[in-house]
């Protein structure tokens, strides 16, 4: 990470297996019920894929005050989430999931949420960023907080832009020597598997089968089951433990290049696109045979890989850009 070309590296290499754990875990998502290692892998996968996503992306935000950054926040994600909304309506639509034509744009269509909460988080920048680490207490506390209003849900993603709002604000706060540093403690690499192992150790053995929705953040703390006082501590225990786990994954990912590093500049693509392959699959292929291959976790890794390389091709992204970038 000595030098900026290899700063792009890195992060690219990160996201790039960032969005490779996406796509496998919504590919194993209608399997986990089928098999309890497949359930704890899903739930390891959910605890600090997205938010560790999410922090590069706040990295990555830094020149918010610059002149035209708004507006090509609106070009770059805004119009790419409603251009995909009403795709996602027509598709659903088709493939039978919806039985009436229907073009909602202020509730997100399943990974959709994302680009509207990242265009939200950029806007909420003007306001935090000036409080720089008080900011970031005070996200944290919104975060927690928005949990006991029970009617905030995934409409207009707001239970999921405040509740990892916070990931985001701490990516922008910091700063090259931080990321410097994770890679410089000595045997990093070696920690970092470790804190992935132990993870996944815990989970297995401790976590909770219905506990999955705390890792979604997508709904209020009575829509999971109960609402008493203490889930906001479980809360705040949730964003120490996945702030854990992401630097365990940052300390493994590679400064280096590899063959599949290109794939981590065009991450948007697959993110956008996977979503009709797996939803196209689950539509012709029988519940009963999507059980039968649940313990088939090589093969389901392989195919979570193939998606991620037939998407992140570049005749993928010549052929989709006018949609996806808008541009030709």
């Amino acid at each position: 990470m000595a030098s900026s070309s290899r700063r792009s590296l890195y992060f690219d290499n990160a996201k790039f297996f960032l969005i490779f754990l996406v796509v496998f875990g919504h590919v194993i998502s209608p399997l986990k019920g089928n098999d309890d290692f497949l359930l704890s892998i899903y739930s390891v996968i959910f605890l600090f894929h997205m938010p560790a996503f999410i922090l590069i992306s706040g990295y990555f935000s830094k020149g918010f005050q610059k002149k035209g950054y708004f507006l090509k926040t609106v070009e770059k994600i805004l119009l790419p989430y409603l251009i995909f909304q009403m795709i996602y309506s027509i598709f659903y639509y088709l493939n039978g999931q919806e039985s009436t034509l229907q073009f909602d744009l202020l509730q997100p269509h399943w990974t959709l949420w994302f680009l509207l909460s990242l265009f939200s988080w950029n806007v909420l920048l003007y306001f935090f960023a000036r409080l720089k680490w008080f900011g970031l207490a005070l996200a944290a506390v919104i975060g927690i907080a928005i949990g006991y209003f029970d009617h905030v849900g995934s409409y207009l993603s707001l239970s999921r832009t405040f509740v990892f709002f916070p990931y985001f604000l701490l990516g922008f706060l910091m700063e090259q020597k931080h990321f410097k540093l994770v890679k410089k403690v000595k045997h990093s690499t070696l920690i970092g598997f470790l804190v992935l192992l132990s993870t996944m150790f815990l989970i297995c053995t401790f976590f909770p089968k219905d506990a999955i929705p705390w890792l979604l953040g997508d709904t209020s703390y009575a829509n999971m089951g109960s609402k008493v006082i203490t889930d906001g501590i479980i809360r705040a225990s949730q964003y120490v433990v996945t702030i854990i786990v992401i630097y365990g994954f940052l300390s493994i990912v590679p400064s280096q290049g590899f063959k599949m590093t290109v794939i981590g500049q065009r991450t948007l693509y697959v993110y956008l696109l996977h979503g009709f392959i797996i939803k196209t699959i689950q539509t012709i292929v029988s519940d009963d045979t999507l059980s039968g291959i649940s313990n088939h976790y090589l093969t389901l890794m392989v195919f979570s890989l193939g998606v991620c390389v037939l998407l992140g091709n570049y005749l993928i992204q010549k052929y989709t850009r006018p949609l996806i970038e808008l541009r030709l």
